[in-house]
């Protein structure tokens, strides 16, 4: 089982979990401190719209734009670093600076993007995780994670109210 010193409630459906999550906000619950697992996307509930921001797409465009830099800056420079003899033709051709600079504009941005997803989604991360396999057969977890020890009955109490089948605890508050 996880090291994850937390407290959490199982909830049969995604009704009952809306409850649990405002119950918890309710109760001045940080929403960083907030754990939502669920087997399927519920994305017309706020509980499932915790971490919506991102900073995805300036940051695939920040790429693109290094990127046409970049490649704008390699085909000039080679074009005049060797100039050949183009007779009476531009000695920075348009055509080919274009490819190079599209191309690498490209590349850069999908390779951004990818390293920005695999960053913000935390992948990999080998941290101690908060999991119960009763997610897996449909159930809709809710819970605090490292809550104070003060606060463990009240929230236990406010989970049971919202819906919780079950009340589950791991890490320091699992042996008690």
């Amino acid at each position: 089982m996880s090291q994850v010193n937390s407290i959490y409630g199982l909830f049969p459906g995604p009704h009952s979990a809306e409850r649990g999550m405002n119950a918890l906000r309710d109760a001045g619950v940080p929403a960083d401190k907030i754990v939502v697992m669920a087997s399927e996307p519920f994305e017309e509930y706020s509980f499932a719209q915790s971490d919506r921001s991102t900073w995805m797409g300036w940051i695939a465009v920040g790429g693109g734009v290094f990127g046409a830099i970049a490649g704008f800056s390699l085909a000039w420079f080679v074009q005049t670093a060797y100039p050949l003899a183009a007779g009476g033709m531009p000695l920075v051709a348009p055509w080919p600076t274009g490819i190079v600079t599209y191309e690498l504009t490209m590349m850069s941005a999908v390779l951004v993007t990818v390293i920005a997803l695999l960053v913000g989604s935390r992948i990999p991360d080998w941290s101690d995780k908060l999991y119960d396999p009763e997610i897996s057969y449909g159930k809709v977890l809710i819970g605090v994670v490292d809550p104070s020890d003060e606060s463990r009955a009240s929230l236990e109490d406010r989970l049971r109210r919202a819906g919780a089948e079950k009340i589950k605890a791991t890490g320091r508050f699992a042996s008690n």
